[in-house]
Parts: C-alpha cells; sequence; structure tokens
C-alpha cells in the first residue's frame, strides 16, 4: 500500500476577486502543500485573473490557470479543471471559502487508511462575508446528524442522496482513478451540480466516505452560485382548502422531471446494480403519478389512497401526511 499521494488541487473561479486571494493563500498554509493547483476561470470580468497570475508566482508548488474562451458554468467548469490534474487525488476547492491548514493531511490519511473508499467529504464550518463564523456547520444545515451519518456508513448513503444533499463539493475530494466513471458531468438533469453527481454514483458503489470534522470555512453570501436556500414557508390547514395548486405543481414537474432523467441516466449503467435504483424508480412514477392528479377533488381520492397504500407518499419523508391533504384537498 502506498504511504503517500501525489494531490490536485482543482478549483473555479468567476469574477471572485473579493475572496479568491484568502481561498489561495489558505492553501499555499495547508500543513501539507498540493503538488499542483489546477484553476480554471470561467470568464472573470474583474481581476481575479490577475490575482491567481500574482499568487502563482509566489508559492513553491505549480499552479496553471486556464482561461475558458466562453462562459461554461460551474459544472464543466469544474469537469475541465479536474480532468486537467495530474494527481492522484483531486481536492476540490471553491474560490470563496478557506481551508484549514490540515485539509490536505487529513485528506491524504483518510485515503490511505481507507483504500476501498474512493472518495471523502467533511463537515465544514459556515462563516459570513467578513469571514467570521456563523456558529452553525454544514452537516447541521443538511442534517447529517449522528444516525444519519450511521446509516451511511451502513450501507444506505445512496438512498440518503436519493431525497436530499448531503455531501458539499468544496469539502470533497476523490481519487483521479474515478474520473472515467463519473464524466462527463452531466448537465441537462435540473439542479444536479457536479458535486452532487460524483456523491451519487460513487454512493451507489459504496465508496465514499467522511471525516467527522470542519476541514474547511464555508462561506455563505448572497452572491454565491448555490447555497443553502431558506426554508419554505409553513402550509396551514387554511392554505390546503383555499390555495391554487398551479403554483405548488409546477415544483412537483420539476421534481418529477428531474426524478425522471436521473434515473435515465443511472439505468443506462452497466457498472451499477440496478438493484439500488429500484427505490429511484418508485420515486419517479410516484412523482408521475402526482402530476396527472385530475382537476377535481373527488376524482383525486381513489389515485391518492392508491399511492398511500402502496407506501410511495411515505417515502418522501416524516411530513408524508401533508402532502396526501395537499393532494386531495387543494383546489
Amino acid at each position: 500500500m502506498k504511504n503517500s499521494f501525489s494531490i490536485s488541487v482543482a478549483m473555479c473561479t468567476y469574477n471572485g476577486e473579493r475572496y479568491v486571494l484568502e481561498q489561495l493563500a489558505s492553501i499555499a498554509k495547508q500543513d501539507r502543500l498540493p503538488d499542483e493547483l489546477i484553476i480554471v476561470d470561467d470568464g472573470s470580468r474583474d481581476t481575479t485573473v490577475s490575482i491567481v497570475r500574482e499568487f502563482a508566482v509566489s508559492v513553491p508548488f505549480p499552479v496553471k490557470l486556464y482561461e475558458n474562451e466562453k462562459n461554461l458554468g460551474s459544472t464543466k467548469s469544474f469537469e475541465r479543471a479536474a480532468t486537467a490534474c495530474t494527481g492522484d487525488i483531486i481536492a476540490f476547492a471553491d474560490q470563496d471559502d478557506a481551508w484549514r491548514e490540515d485539509r490536505l493531511s487529513k485528506t491524504e490519511e483518510y485515503l490511505l487508511n481507507n483504500p476501498q473508499m474512493d472518495a471523502v467529504f467533511s463537515d465544514a464550518e459556515i462563516i459570513d462575508d467578513d469571514s467570521m463564523p456563523r456558529g452553525r456547520r454544514i452537516w447541521e444545515e443538511v442534517q447529517f446528524t449522528p444516525e444519519a451519518q450511521a446509516r451511511w456508513k451502513q450501507g444506505e448513503a445512496y438512498q440518503m442522496l436519493y431525497f436530499s444533499y448531503v455531501v458539499t463539493g468544496a469539502t470533497l475530494a476523490i481519487r483521479r482513478s474515478v474520473l472515467p466513471t463519473i464524466t462527463p458531468f452531466p448537465t441537462h438533469v435540473p439542479v444536479l451540480i457536479h458535486d452532487a453527481w460524483i456523491a451519487l454514483v460513487l454512493a451507489l458503489k459504496d465508496k465514499i466516505g467522511f471525516i467527522d470534522e470542519c476541514l474547511i470555512f464555508y462561506r455563505q453570501h448572497t452572491h454565491q452560485q448555490v447555497g443553502f436556500k431558506p426554508a419554505r414557508p409553513k402550509v396551514t390547514l387554511r392554505d390546503r382548502f383555499t390555495r391554487g395548486r398551479e403554483g405548488k405543481m409546477v415544483y412537483v414537474r420539476k421534481q418529477a422531471d428531474r426524478y425522471r432523467q436521473l434515473y435515465t441516466l443511472l439505468s443506462s449503467r452497466t457498472d451499477i446494480d440496478k438493484s439500488r435504483i429500484v427505490l429511484l424508480k418508485r420515486m419517479k412514477d410516484h412523482l408521475a403519478q402526482r402530476t396527472e392528479l385530475p382537476t377535481g377533488r373527488v376524482f383525486r381520492v381513489v389515485p391518492v389512497l392508491r399511492e398511500f397504500g402502496r407506501g410511495n407518499y411515505q417515502l418522501f419523508g416524516g411530513h408524508w401526511w401533508k402532502t396526501i391533504m395537499g393532494d386531495l384537498l387543494e383546489a
């Protein structure tokens, strides 16, 4: 077994002049320096590229900058960065975060000690625009509780990822050897960005683990492309009777389309156990059924009760009965 790896860092930038130097500085302060830093800039119009170039000549490891000729978006930019990496391990980095000094050494240690795993992610401490702690952690936000962590270790990781986001890409590292199994990153499935795709594919193979520590400082600010959204407002019983269904059905149709495309994508693969996407098919079919419910309330009763009897409403969490009420009562 190897006693060390070569490590690449894959970062994407886009108009990141406000925070990118802080992130770069935290990479340069690692107690285990990277063997290379690969940066893909997605057409910045500010001083981001100049900052990167100045940084590149000040550090003892190679920094390679690639500038996209046209804006590709974060998913394809990360794909370009990852495929340009040459290290055994690829650690992903966002432009506006900062790393704890042992992020790379802890990652290397984990993957050395767990050769059966192809990826690892961690918790993160949330900071604000001024790099001050908000007193919260990412795993609190995504409800990756000790109970959820136990389920993950027991082989339920892929099931958890069908329902919610757990893995934050800014904390993720993978073995470069898995790139052929996860690229190209799909862009046609709604809200399936690169980290969600990587995590799901590797979870379906029981190849992704976690480190129960905050190895990065995750910046939560108003201009980030992806972040945690505020909770949706509570729906009262009165709302169930009085609000129209069309607004809600826009969301349900989007979810149905997402699960349909994700199922199509995964079912076409020969390297994934087909029994592991049976649950995904149930979710896909259930959402499709909900989008096709009749307009009249009385005509919805039989199909809703049928789906309830099959246990399909219950698949989507502890408040499934509220969903049933909505499907039965909303005008």
